[in-house]
């Protein structure tokens, strides 16, 4: 019997995998996740310049964070700001208006470099489009007075946006997303409410402007639907990530409660993991999951109420079974009635990323927990 079950899981497994590749083709390669302080920490800890001993971004909590900066004068801030840009604008528990700066000082200084990557004589064609490509979503982020709350050029890229006003909202939420965001693929126009900026955008118009909600791309997402996206390893690194981030807004924010976290996809597997504290999350709202790593409720904080927003006939995430074996899967599916958590409406809604659509009952029962209704 033991065999048989073992013989089972195996194929259960088999089939799951070759439902996600299926469902869009294998990715090639897997990878790398980025961790570790933000970039331009050796020489923020080396500096020395205004006879101040700068915490180390590796080790310095955000709480601590917040307490150096808290001691700065507004133009020591401004300072290490301009000195530091891509430390200050990344490092959790800085104040918040500051890393805006911060990140735009960074955005501009890259969008530089990359303009002279444009017409290099040592780079290929390929290269230069590159550049291009990058040039143009730098001059967008710098349009209109973004505010940018995390920003990390290296790789496919990371950034975080605000939409709202983080120091008066009386709340606010987090956008966790799923595979294939990044850079460049965090907000188009193509796909208005399928991407962290256009979810944010959608959420934060459907509570009236009383949610300050942040799009975040803050850790390395899948591409494509391979190994990565059936595995855990990016999730388990973005994971601290996210949990950096919620200690962060703690400290250097002034919402009446703790951040509402909305995991989309493989944003959910982050969530799950991450298994957020009451101190770090009012609600987890999942939608469109493959499973959160997790085998129920159960085994996340029961102070933190999750919802699960039913999926729609159009989602081709349910065409993946719900199994966790050998290192593939993500478990048990959160909507399902034995995993524990509250069922949402979808109803409106189409396809994999059609949730936050206006006039979804999906997007209105967002919008109803963001405000703690």
């Amino acid at each position: 019997m033991r065999k048989l079950r073992t013989k089972r899981a195996v194929i259960a497994t088999a089939l799951a995998l070759a439902a996600v590749l299926g469902a869009g083709g294998w990715a090639t390669g897997t990878q790398t996740a980025l961790t570790g302080p933000p970039p331009g920490s050796a020489a923020w800890t080396a500096d020395t310049a205004f006879g101040l001993h700068l915490p180390d971004p590796a080790t310095t909590a955000p709480a601590q964070a917040a307490a150096f900066f808290a001691g700065l004068t507004p133009a020591q801030q401004e300072a290490l700001a301009a000195r530091h840009p891509l430390v200050v604008g990344n490092l959790d528990g800085a104040p918040v208006r500051l890393r805006y700066h911060a990140n735009s000082l960074a955005l501009a200084a890259e969008r530089d470099r990359e303009l002279a990557r444009t017409t290099d004589p040592a780079l290929t064609p390929q290269d230069h489009q590159a550049a291009r490509t990058r040039v143009e979503r730098y001059r967008t982020l710098l349009d209109g007075g973004r505010q940018i709350l995390a920003f990390d050029p290296r790789g496919r890229g990371q950034v975080a946006e605000v939409f709202g006003d983080l120091a008066t909202a009386p709340r606010s939420a987090v956008i966790v997303p799923g595979s294939d965001i990044d850079l460049l693929t965090f907000d188009r126009a193509t796909e208005p409410y399928g991407t962290p900026a256009g979810m944010a955008r959608a959420l934060h118009r459907a509570t009236d402007g009383r949610t300050a909600v942040i799009a975040w791309a803050g850790y390395t997402t899948p591409v494509g639907v391979g190994v990565d996206a059936a595995t855990e390893d990016l999730a388990r690194a973005g994971a601290d990530r996210l949990t950096r981030l919620l200690d962060g807004l703690a400290v250097s924010t002034s919402p009446q409660a703790p951040a509402t976290v909305f995991c989309h996809s493989y944003g959910s597997v982050v969530c799950g993991l991450a298994r957020p504290t009451p101190a770090r999350a009012s609600a987890l709202v999942v939608l469109g999951s493959p499973g959160m790593g997790v085998g129920s409720a159960a085994d996340l904080d029961p102070g933190v109420p999750l919802w699960a927003t039913a999926r729609n006939d159009s989602d081709w995430i349910g065409n993946v079974p719900n199994v966790r074996f050998l290192g593939l899967g993500h478990g048990a599916d959160p909507t399902d009635p034995g995993f524990g958590a509250r069922p949402l409406p979808s109803a409106g809604s189409r396809g994999h990323t059609g949730y936050f659509a206006p006039g979804t009952a999906s997007l209105a029962a967002y919008a109803a927990i963001a405000l703690g209704k």
